[in-house]
């Protein structure tokens, strides 16, 4: 992780350069400490689609009843995923939509379609999100969380998610939601490092679910 370090430190003096409303912000809340995870591309989108609508505390209970169902490994394998009969992917509390984009995760991780993390290094961010987006149940925001959250890729910047908005609102103190014209004009400049961006928004985000002080 040394080498990624460095590259936040970059990261943070040219954000702090280039823009005084996101220097402001890093002042505040400090070094960026984004640490992508050590999961497979295909883990990750599991995972990402084993916590869609729910609660951070019912997808980890569900994603443990899953991962049980195989010995004690670590995460299960996608052929194993395939073996496994629908009712018990069901009864770990999956849905059937999920179990269906889980299912298909996994048929895309056998043929080849989801890469390996060494076959994502030769990949560029729009390639892995026009590919990964024609799984089942994928989206865009899926594939950019993997892109920043599990690969650290540096230059993304998802301006769907409701967390980057509320706190790019809540920065640049903008009087409605931010637009993708918003987004265009006032990020450009973060280029190459819009993920650290986004990361900072999220903090602001975060701060402003806390109750005021009494």
């Amino acid at each position: 992780m040394a080498d990624f370090a460095e590259k936040l430190s970059a990261a943070n003096k040219h954000l702090s350069r280039v823009d005084r409303v996101l220097a402001s912000v890093i002042r505040d809340i400090g070094p960026c400490a984004l640490r992508p995870s050590r999961w497979s591309p295909y883990e990750s989108l599991v995972r990402a689609i084993a916590h869609q609508q729910l609660t951070g505390k019912a997808a980890m209970t569900i994603l443990g009843r899953f991962v049980a169902l195989y010995d004690g490994k670590p995460f299960p394998e996608p052929r194993e995923v395939l073996a496994t009969h629908h009712a018990r992917l069901r009864a770990v509390g999956f849905s059937r939509v999920k179990v269906t984009a889980i299912r298909d995760i996994a048929t895309c991780a056998c043929d080849g379609m989801v890469p390996t993390r060494a076959q994502a290094r030769y990949l560029d961010d729009e390639e892995l999100v026009v590919r990964l987006t024609e799984i089942y149940g994928v989206g865009r925001w899926t594939v950019e969380m993997l892109l920043i959250f599990t690969l650290g890729r540096l230059d993304v910047m998802p301006v769907d998610d409701f967390g980057v908005q509320c706190g790019l609102r809540a920065a640049y103190k903008l009087k409605r939601k931010p637009t993708g014209a918003d987004f265009a004009r006032i990020t450009a400049p973060w280029r190459p490092y819009r993920s650290v961006g986004a990361w900072y928004l999220w903090r602001v985000a975060d701060r402003l679910k806390r109750p005021a002080a009494p």
